[in-house]
């Protein structure tokens, strides 16, 4: 076994990402207060091709020196837009046909391996201690929760994150139900 170079991994330009076809989900930033977070937020979002993220609130944007450490570089590749307020941003993607899912421990949750995602979908993670905000809750279809074992209640929100891009990828690109 012997790790791949980086011409074997055959990655995209910038350019080329750009004219990419993209995942069609978001993922919104409901308050994320770490830039580590964030710039991993754009990693996972660029790596798996999501078509936005959407910054929200105390959330920092780029150009930020900690995110783009963390980001190597997906900051410059993945589109976002930035809302002073969720609720704001909740309202704007209703508005323009999105369905939204909190990803949160909240009553009645689907289970992530029981969700089916589809396209034209937006997934709010919240705040690193709040978690997503109670403005936002009443504009979401439904909830969505990653079942865990251990002696904590919850997960770092990049982490999280990562999970879900990754299902979503692996559900609506490679087809796996």
């Amino acid at each position: 076994m012997r790790k791949l170079s980086t011409d074997e991994l055959n990655r995209i330009s910038k350019e080329d990402f750009e004219k990419a076809e993209k995942l069609p989900i978001i993922i919104v930033l409901d308050n994320i207060r770490s830039l580590s977070n964030v710039g991993a937020f754009f990693r996972t979002a660029d790596a798996f091709r999501i078509s936005e993220l959407v910054l929200c609130g105390i959330t920092a944007c780029p150009p930020h020196r900690e995110i783009h450490k963390t980001a190597l570089g997906a900051d410059e590749t993945v589109k976002w837009r930035y809302f002073a307020t969720t609720e704001a941003a909740c309202q704007q993607l209703k508005a323009e046909g999105y369905r939204l899912f909190a990803v949160e421990q909240v009553e009645k949750s689907i289970a992530l391996q029981d969700f089916e995602f589809e396209p034209e979908t937006a997934y709010i993670l919240g705040n690193e201690v709040e978690g997503v905000s109670e403005e936002a809750l009443p504009y979401c279809d439904a909830a969505i929760e990653l079942p865990q074992e251990g002696t904590k209640h919850s997960i770092n929100v990049s982490v999280c994150a990562g999970i879900v891009m990754w299902k979503a990828f692996d559900q609506l690109y490679l087809g796996v139900k």
